[in-house]
């Protein structure tokens, strides 16, 4: 049976426990979409409180992020997160897109403005359209008021943002418009979402909506780069010369990922976190571990 994340969060804090979730992504080949459901499989024994599948790249892979939500709901019984953006979708691609999840009894949305497909540098809506997650946010709490949404956020800012004050202002105006949780991007020092949380509190966003740190077990050297660079994220430097060291070496890097994400997670666990919500990159190995080393 499908929950609210919301409550999901406030039931698990009651019970003195820590949500854990995943983040997958709709492969864009049929092999692909094959080990998706095997590491899906391997991935039900973490217990996870729910997980969520994104969008493709620009909007793309509708139809296999729902069939795999279906999967998940159906063959799996874990509540499904499926996103939904902005990119390329009119008010009325929206709702229909919707009718679909509600079809399935998904009560939850996490709601994105997306990335701008990779040939344009620039986000532009359709005609029809929404510019900004926050008006998305509010569409969608119109028209389906009993949808749980999530929004992201940015411990050190979106890329796009002026300031770290303008993306605080935009960040509030998706929980004015109706958000009930926040999943933020990843981050490699805990300090950088500790000041995030206290500088949202501080501008009205209360602990009424939960801010859910998002963790990335580091795979590789230079696709962490990559990732870092395209969402504003930085490494400590610490870090780095750990990764440098071992970047001809995979398995010495993935236990570097592995071991610095247990420091990051244990003390955030101190701090009295609501969640961790894990980036795993459609593998299992690293969640697996975490979730062993960490008794979610």
């Amino acid at each position: 049976m499908q929950k609210r994340v919301i409550d999901i969060i406030r039931d698990t804090q009651k019970a003195g426990k820590h949500c854990l979730s995943f983040e997958f992504f709709p492969p864009k080949s049929d092999e692909g979409l094959s080990k998706f459901y095997e590491v899906a499989r391997q991935l039900k024994t973490a217990r996870p409180s729910f997980v969520t599948v994104t969008y493709g790249a620009g909007g793309s892979t509708r139809e296999r992020t729902l069939d795999m939500c279906s999967w998940l709901k159906e063959e799996l019984k874990i509540t499904v997160v499926p996103h939904l953006t902005c990119v390329a979708s009119s008010k009325n691609d929206i709702k229909n897109i919707v009718g679909e999840f509600k079809k399935q009894d998904f009560l939850n949305i996490m709601s994105l403005r997306g990335d701008p497909p990779q040939e344009t540098c620039q986000f532009t809506p359709v005609s029809d359209g929404f510019r900004h997650a926050n008006e998305l946010v509010s569409f969608l709490k119109m028209e389906f008021p009993e949808i749980c949404l999530g929004v992201g956020g940015y411990p050190e800012k979106h890329p796009e943002a002026s300031s770290f004050e303008e993306d605080l202002h935009f960040l509030k105006r998706k929980v004015e418009a109706g958000a009930s949780f926040i999943t933020t991007q990843l981050f490699f020092d805990n300090t950088l979402y500790y000041r995030f949380v206290e500088a949202a509190q501080k501008v009205g966003i209360g602990e009424a909506v939960p801010i859910i740190p998002g963790i990335m077990p580091i795979l590789s050297y230079s696709q962490i780069k990559r990732f870092t660079h395209m969402c504003g994220a930085s490494l400590p430097k610490k870090l780095v010369h750990k990764l440098e060291k071992a970047e001809n070496d995979p398995e010495a890097m993935e236990l570097i990922g592995i071991d610095w994400a247990t420091k990051q997670i244990d003390y955030l666990f101190k701090e009295n976190v609501p969640g961790i919500h894990l980036y795993i990159l459609n593998r299992s190995r690293a969640a697996l571990e975490l979730s062993k080393r960490l008794q979610f």
